[in-house]
């Protein structure tokens, strides 16, 4: 247990080197790995049957050649895309948002460079060597988070594209 004691003081010794800012990152990525996890779950657990019930509807109409039918395909592709591509515009949107937060870290360290400044007129280097530090951290905190996302999000983004043109392909108007 002396590992994890030690591996605990060197994570809270980190955060409090970036600030709140980094406890922001930090519940941000959290939640943007839960959000890739769980479309990744939903393909390879959820996915086939969806795609069986969809297949068996339209394998079940009499007649597939009409306009009705087309649009009803149509309807039934569209229903399944609404699926596949759940909370994938919101895994976009917390990328975008993880090096923002970064900034936003660099933005207020920087601050603290320049108040530690006016206040001993730039005498004090060890002072404003820390605030350099917590600039830089949240700024590598959000960009590594945000590049994480990005093969997370391109991973998944695929497999989307993938099972959409397939289902598609599989809703034949051979009859």
């Amino acid at each position: 247990m002396f590992w994890l004691e030690n591996a605990t003081q060197a994570v809270n010794r980190f955060m409090d080197m970036g600030g709140n800012v980094l406890w922001l990152i930090a519940v941000l990525l959290f939640f943007m790995w839960m959000l890739i996890f769980e479309r990744i779950w939903f393909f390879k657990l959820n996915w086939k049957h969806e795609v069986a019930r969809v297949i068996g509807d339209w394998e079940a109409r009499p007649e597939r050649r009409s306009w009705a039918a087309h649009r009803v395909r149509e309807k039934l592709v569209s229903e399944a895309r609404l699926q596949i591509n759940q909370n994938l515009s919101v895994i976009k949107t917390l990328v975008a948002l993880c090096p923002l937060l970064g900034l936003l870290g660099t933005v207020t360290g920087m601050i603290e460079v320049f108040n530690i400044m006016a206040v001993t007129g730039g005498g004090d280097a060890k002072s404003m060597a820390g605030g350099v530090s917590r600039a830089t951290i949240p700024t590598m905190a959000g960009m590594v988070a945000a590049l994480s996302g990005v093969f997370g999000n391109t991973y998944v983004q695929r497999i989307a594209q993938r099972e959409s043109e397939l289902l598609a392909d599989n809703l034949t108007t051979d009859h």
